[in-house]
């Protein structure tokens, strides 16, 4: 045997491990997150099985899982179940893309100048104490029962986080990084680009986090304003016809699509704010 398979032979002899990389430590980290995270979830959905197969709770009230999800294979195969999520996620992502931009550059625009928070401010916090349900019938009455009041209204909720979190932000920067940009012969415009934003961008991405799962919930609203279709209006339908399991199918599409939704924006945050050192959670 040479003499590098017996050193070979003595590794595997000794049953050294080789040290994990990084990458394998994060696929083992995110694993291990993903099932603990799964762990509430899954515990949830077995007592309920069971506690269904027993008769102990209501199968018209809360039908177990496995009727949920043969409703939900039904749905799919009717071709159903995917041409309303395609009309639900094209409404709440134009209402919110529509708010949403318009919320951060309100937010920003506000929060830079001292005399526009005093003109704008108090207006915007007054509408944005306004109910979606309280002004969903002004909206039937300006635009009708079209894609036009449906979007507005998604677009009304995406708009406050937004714009309180940009606002947020560049209020938080410190003082003294603006000292520093003026001594180094800052532009206005520079000093934006390369402070006032980047300081604030914790706090957008918290707005846009927010702004995310407040377009869903206006999108609930919407689509039970005379809508014939989507989500919202399948769950509807559901009800009236006394389809428990329908109805628990749609509220499981808002929560998947929600969290990837959320999921999605975090994994920006992790990507974009890796110079931060803050505290992580023991």
């Amino acid at each position: 045997m040479s003499r590098q398979g017996q050193l070979v032979g003595v590794e595997l002899d000794t049953g050294q491990k080789r040290p994990l990389t990084d990458r394998q430590v994060r696929v083992k980290q995110r694993i291990y997150r993903t099932l603990l995270g799964a762990l509430v979830p899954i515990i949830v959905l077995i007592a309920w099985q069971v506690l269904g197969q027993l008769g102990i709770i209501s199968s018209l009230l809360f039908p177990t899982p496995i009727r949920i999800i043969s409703a939900g294979i039904r749905l799919i195969q009717t071709g159903e179940l995917y041409d309303n999520i395609k009309i639900s996620v094209v409404r709440a992502l134009s209402g919110f893309v529509l708010g949403g931009s318009l919320g951060l550059a309100f937010g920003i625009f506000v929060g830079l100048f001292r005399k526009t928070e005093r003109a704008l401010d108090p207006t915007v916090q007054m509408i944005r104490m306004v109910p979606h349900l309280a002004i969903a019938p002004l909206f039937i009455l300006w635009f009708g029962i079209g894609e036009t009041a449906k979007v507005l209204l998604i677009a009304k909720g995406a708009f406050f986080p937004l714009y309180i979190n940009a606002f947020l932000g560049i209020r938080g920067v410190d003082n003294k990084l603006f000292d520093v940009t003026r001594v180094l012969g800052f532009s206005k415009w520079k000093q934006i680009i390369r402070l006032t934003i980047p300081g604030a961008l914790p706090h957008i991405l918290l707005g846009v986090r927010i702004s995310l799962g407040v377009s869903w919930l206006g999108l609930v609203v919407a689509e039970l304003m005379g809508s014939t279709s989507g989500i919202g209006y399948m769950m509807s339908d559901a009800r009236q016809f006394s389809k428990t399991p329908v109805v628990f199918v749609g509220i499981l599409i808002f929560a998947v699509f929600g969290i990837v939704a959320d999921s999605a924006v975090r994994l920006l945050e992790r990507k974009w704010l890796s110079w931060q050192d803050s505290y992580k959670g023991r």
